[in-house]
């Protein structure tokens, strides 16, 4: 992939971070909002709430309010060593969260910086989930973007939609693009309407157009095409906020053969189990209980996490490139890649000869046993990569000695290695690292 040169804007951004602006001797905190789903809030501890209790979790009071589509339900349990308190229902994600957000606010602090870090995140929440509240109304996501000003924005949508609707099961790249360009305007701008899905994508042939016809459309139902939309006016809209798109990664799920399978609801975390009728053919074959697959071109798993990362990133630069609004990508997904690349860590044998979750071997692994969330490796390196985009400091700078990779259960030599996985990515990709 080409590499991004970073703009001067963003490096003057990074130095008003660190010596702030006017006649005071100390800088005024960076206000910065994480917007996203599990893959922001890290869906398992101990990244899930690592550090909660020094940022801001915006959506623990609307779980508190309606955990419905939730996994926290019901509320307060689920903390490890306590169990679930009503059988087979989910309670593996209980709020406060910190997650990435969490990890990098700790990075912050060791290297001196003053953020002021903010959540606003639901599980699978896709960014037009976030824009027009469609997840759950009384989850106001879209509030939580305009309750205070914000320097920098992250945006982290859905894990498959940018991709091609035939390489992915839910690929929807125009309402990718769309959303994250609405919320982009909605941060910078911060204008208020009542609209439709059918004004916002030119015209109700185009909202309901298929996702793969020849001018492809987002496939939106006639109904959501039509129903009326009221934006509110963003009172803290910001013209100098840093909008950043985070890059997510490729995910073994979609690569190597294996069973279906479904969370635990029983369990403490959600662990997959095997699901003989691939919840009745919608994730696989019911008939031979398998996953569906999307990247299968190449011989090994290596290679084909490596199609679907470039596929992805040509999604994140090109938008990024065709709206100069935004503030550049954080390339986590390469991150990913570049240490499967140098066999760094786990690149093959994600599941046993019988479709089960393998994690048998010596490499540390950047994915869950669900093979799309990240593992605490792959929060931690996703942090990384966040901390040196946003702040321009060289991740390897914070050293062997790392408060949170300790904190995380991670050894030093690994805090080290993917610290220079993270650098080597952003200057790769032109960042320049102080």
């Amino acid at each position: 992939m080409k590499s991004i040169s970073v703009k001067l804007s963003t490096i003057f951004f990074s130095v008003f971070m660190l010596i702030g602006c006017g006649s005071s001797d100390t800088p005024a905190p960076v206000n910065i909002l994480f917007v996203g789903n599990s893959y922001t809030f890290a869906r398992i501890a101990p990244a899930l709430q690592y550090n909660a209790a020094n940022i801001k979790d915006m959506t623990a009071d609307f779980n508190t309010t309606d955990p419905t589509g939730g996994n926290s339900f019901p509320v307060g349990s689920g903390i490890p060593p306590s169990p679930c308190l009503t059988a087979g229902t989910g309670c593996f994600e209980p709020h406060p969260w910190g997650g990435v957000p969490g990890i990098f606010k700790a990075m912050t602090v060791q290297m001196g910086l003053d953020y002021n870090v903010s959540m606003s995140t639901r599980n699978a929440a896709t960014l037009r989930g976030h824009f027009l509240n469609t997840a759950n109304s009384k989850w106001d996501l879209r509030a939580n973007i305009a309750k205070e000003k914000w320097d920098a924005v992250v945006l982290q949508g859905q894990s498959d939609e940018p991709l091609s609707p035939l390489k992915s099961k839910n690929g929807n790249p125009v309402s990718f693009k769309t959303y994250a360009n609405l919320i982009e305007q909605y941060v910078h701008k911060g204008s208020g309407t009542t609209t439709t899905e059918a004004d916002i994508f030119g015209g109700l042939a185009n909202c309901t157009a298929a996702l793969t016809a020849t001018i492809p459309g987002p496939g939106l139902s006639s109904g959501s095409c039509t129903t009326s939309r009221v934006i509110p006016a963003n009172p803290n809209a910001n013209p100098n906020a840093k909008v950043f798109l985070m890059q997510t990664w490729a995910r073994p799920d979609m690569v190597e053969a294996h069973k279906c399978t479904a969370a635990d609801k029983n369990s403490m975390n959600g662990a997959p189990i095997v699901d003989a009728t691939c919840s009745a053919g919608a994730n696989g074959s019911a008939t031979t209980g398998l996953n569906s697959l999307y990247y299968t071109g190449k011989p090994t798993t290596a290679e084909n996490l490596k199609d679907m990362t470039t596929d992805m990133a040509n999604v994140f630069y090109g938008l990024a490139s065709s709206n100069s609004n935004f503030a550049g990508v954080v390339p986590v997904g390469n991150a990913f890649q570049t240490a499967v690349n140098a066999n760094s860590v786990k690149s093959t044998g994600f599941y046993k000869a019988d479709g089960t979750y393998d994690e048998s071997g010596s490499q540390i692994n950047l994915w869950w046993l669900d093979r799309t969330h990240a593992s605490v490796y792959g929060s931690y390196l996703t942090a990384l990569v966040t901390f040196g985009r946003i702040t321009g400091m060289n991740p390897t700078a914070l050293g062997a000695g790392e408060i949170s990779a300790k904190d995380l259960g991670i050894s030093a030599d690994h805090a080290v290695m993917l610290q220079k996985v993270a650098s080597q990515t952003l200057l790769s990709a032109g960042v320049e690292l102080r």
